[in-house]
């Protein structure tokens, strides 16, 4: 792959959580695969007083515990280290721009990175807006003496309002082009070849649409709760956390007409039109599509799980969704009538994430005495997490006298690219940024598009508070009532962690 052009990293939020496990392991990674320039640095800014000696001894032990590849000696990870600086300042006070300003340029010249600069905001979602108002304020988004990108974390509003309110300031300071906004599922080689298995194989796009496929399904289950997250899951739930960014955009990718090139122009605007072909959930008609659950305390071997309203930072009456279930139409001419279902939870059986395509049965059953078969429809499994890999589902004839069939699994595995090494999804994001290329990256019209969609139902919620929350105990598959969603088969299908042995054993 070729290396990117010479420039410095500025983190925002550098003495946090994220920088620490994933933002400087993922660069060291790149680091250790020579795919970064020779001049190139990282200043991390924070409020709290760090030396750079302290700052590289803090990121030094996130490398060791969570880069991809391990510092095979100490002089290779000194060399990273090297780059490495550090610079207490206050993000939300305007004065301290200036200094800013200075001290970038100071290091510009120290490393030779010609002006080029990409500010990543790892903070808290209130400073969105601000950070790139002062930025711009100082001439910091001006790219006549070299480029200025600016990579923003989810979450991107909370709701529509805030969502276009958020845009509109960004696009105030940058353009559209020197905006990334970060989904780190796009980043999961899984997904990606989603794109690849779709638009390379001449025997899937033919029976991709309305004609051949009965129904899609997408799974992202935790089998954890939500621990010391209680206090920012209150204020999000299932919808706003997952549903509204990474499991809407799984859907556009498996439903996005063929893109006329792989660039971030062409995938981004079919991207798009899928979210805009979204037929509108109306607030009468949440509770026919959408169904919300949170986990109850339940006993699994022993063992005492919590409630989610025990959780710390919790409201005891809490009516925050853990879990959700929700079944929606793409209104165009290839999925006209195919229902999409989408299920998310916390304390569910297992962590997986996965996207099912079930295709329609055959339209006459010949073999009709085995009625098992009847009721199974040929299925291709996309695991995205873990285990990741595509299985085929198909029927096969039991060895012996007549015609007994039963579902067979011809599956491959990425664990079994021995040779090949996966980088993570952080890794090949900000790759991705540094080479200027942001078709894996969110678009402000497609984050709006899916927030006109979600929108409806927090109004619905929220003022109608008749709405159930029905409980599940935790460790379970969610309430029973998401089955009622589904409709011409019994139930969701049951993932487990294992894909090779989907159907004879099943691990958790």
């Amino acid at each position: 792959m070729r290396k990117p052009e010479k420039h410095l990293l500025v983190i925002f939020g550098a003495s946090g959580d994220l920088t620490y496990r994933k933002l400087v392991p993922s660069v060291f990674d790149l680091f250790t695969q020579n795919l970064l320039p020779d001049e190139f640095g990282i200043l991390g800014l924070g409020r709290t007083e760090l030396s750079n000696a302290a700052f590289r001894e803090k990121m030094s032990e996130g490398i060791e515990k969570f880069a991809m590849t391990k510092p095979h000696n100490r002089a290779h990870l000194e060399q990273f280290l090297d780059k490495l600086f550090y610079y207490a300042f206050s993000t939300k006070e305007e004065s301290e721009y200036l200094p800013l300003k200075l001290e970038l340029e100071k290091l510009n010249q120290q490393l030779k990175t010609e002006n080029n600069y990409i500010f990543y905001l790892a903070t808290p979602p209130s400073m969105y807006p601000i950070v790139p108002a002062h930025l711009a304020k100082h001439g910091l988004n001006n790219e006549d003496d070299g480029f200025k990108r600016l990579i923003v974390e989810k979450p991107f509003g909370y709701d529509l309002e805030s969502a276009q309110s958020l845009n509109k300031s960004l696009l105030h300071g940058f353009r559209e082009e020197q905006i990334y906004r970060i989904d780190h599922y796009l980043g999961k080689e899984t997904v990606q070849n989603l794109l690849v298995t779709r638009f390379s194989n001449g025997i899937f796009e033919p029976l991709w649409n309305r004609n051949f496929i009965h129904h899609v399904e997408i799974t992202s289950s935790e089998d954890i709760g939500v621990g010391s997250r209680g206090g920012y899951y209150e204020g999000s739930g299932a919808l706003r956390d997952m549903v509204q960014n990474h499991l809407l955009l799984l859907a556009s990718l498996v439903a996005m007409e063929p893109p006329a090139l792989i660039n971030a122009d062409s995938m981004r605007n079919e991207i798009v039109k899928v979210l805009q072909s979204l037929r509108p959930i109306q607030k009468e008609e949440v509770e026919k599509f959408v169904l919300r659950g949170q986990y109850t305390s339940s006993e699994i071997k022993g063992k005492r799980r919590k409630a989610y309203r025990e959780e710390e930072g919790v409201n005891p009456k809490s009516r925050t969704e853990t879990f959700l279930a929700m079944k929606f139409y793409i209104d165009n001419w290839r999925w006209a009538g195919v229902p999409f279902y989408i299920r998310t939870g916390k304390q569910l059986p297992t962590r997986v994430t996965e996207i099912v395509i079930h295709f329609n049965a055959t339209p006459h059953h010949l073999f009709a005495g085995d009625k098992a078969i009847m009721r199974q429809q040929n299925q291709l499994v996309i695991r995205i997490q873990p285990d990741e890999g595509i299985l085929m589902k198909f029927g096969m004839k039991v060895p012996g006298a007549g015609f007994h069939v039963q579902d067979v699994n011809m599956d491959f595995h990425y664990s079994e690219l021995n040779n090949t090494y996966l980088p993570s999804a952080y890794e090949r994001l900000l790759l991705d940024c540094m080479l200027g290329d942001a078709t894996l990256y969110s678009r402000g019209d497609a984050v709006e598009a899916a927030w006109r969609f979600v929108d409806p139902i927090l109004k619905a919620w929220k003022e109608q508070p008749c709405i159930k929350v029905h409980g599940y105990p935790a460790g379970t598959w969610g309430p029973e009532e998401s089955d009622q969603l589904i409709e011409g088969v019994e139930t969701w299908r049951y993932p487990c962690k294992n894909l090779s042995g989907d159907g004879e054993y099943c691990e958790l």
